[in-house]
């Protein structure tokens, strides 16, 4: 799992190895792409992302994990239904990058998710200063899910949106936040997908 998007749902939306466009699709489709290689194979793996991204804390990892292995019918649901997420997030993003209207269905997908987020949303009081946090009383499964819709809705809403960028990696197509001073980035991570096509021009080169 790598985590260079800036934003938690723009890590989720990553938790691919990489978003290719379908076979017979127009190439200026924006909801014709499709996940290569799942990193999200099962319940206990969102949970395992949850708590990398920070998303969740460790206790709270171990006891959902515990829930899921007690509940799998309701694990597989929840998994099902943070990959339906995951999917919409990235049409609707890709619409932003590309400037058409995104889907009613998606917003539809997303506005059902944010109106379960927003249900369990407490505001806290902790160190002298305010701050957001979960009813989680129940240890509900989806809880992973509710810091995700979130995140995606503060981004959509704010002034950030319009440093979305997407990879230009052959086989990558993440997304990340240009936060360069010149806003020139072109790679999730020039380690990988940048040296790649580095690589490439020099072999075309010679």
């Amino acid at each position: 799992m790598k985590f260079v998007g800036g934003s938690l749902c723009l890590d989720f939306v990553n938790t691919v190895d990489a978003w290719a466009g379908s076979p017979g699709r127009a190439p200026l489709q924006p909801y014709g792409d499709t996940p290569i290689r799942e990193k999200i194979v099962d319940y206990n793996a969102l949970v395992r992302w949850g708590r990398l991204a920070f998303a969740i804390s460790e206790t709270d990892a171990s006891h959902l994990i515990e829930r899921g292995a007690s509940h799998p019918h309701d694990a597989s649901a929840t998994l099902l239904r943070a990959l339906r997420l995951r999917r919409t997030l990235y049409r609707i993003l890709k619409a932003v990058l590309q400037r058409w209207e995104p889907e009613c269905t998606d917003l539809d997908v997303l506005h059902r998710e944010l109106a379960i987020a927003r249900k369990h949303e407490r505001l806290g009081f902790r160190e002298g200063s305010f701050h957001w946090t979960w009813d989680d009383a129940s240890e509900p499964l989806d809880r992973i899910i509710w810091p995700v819709t979130r995140s995606a809705a503060d981004l959509l809403t704010s002034a950030e949106l319009n440093r979305l960028r997407q990879c230009k990696g052959e086989e990558c197509g993440w997304l990340f936040l240009d936060t360069s001073r010149n806003r020139s980035r072109h790679w999730c991570d020039m380690s990988d997908c940048g040296n790649r096509d580095k690589v490439r021009r020099f072999r075309l080169r010679t």
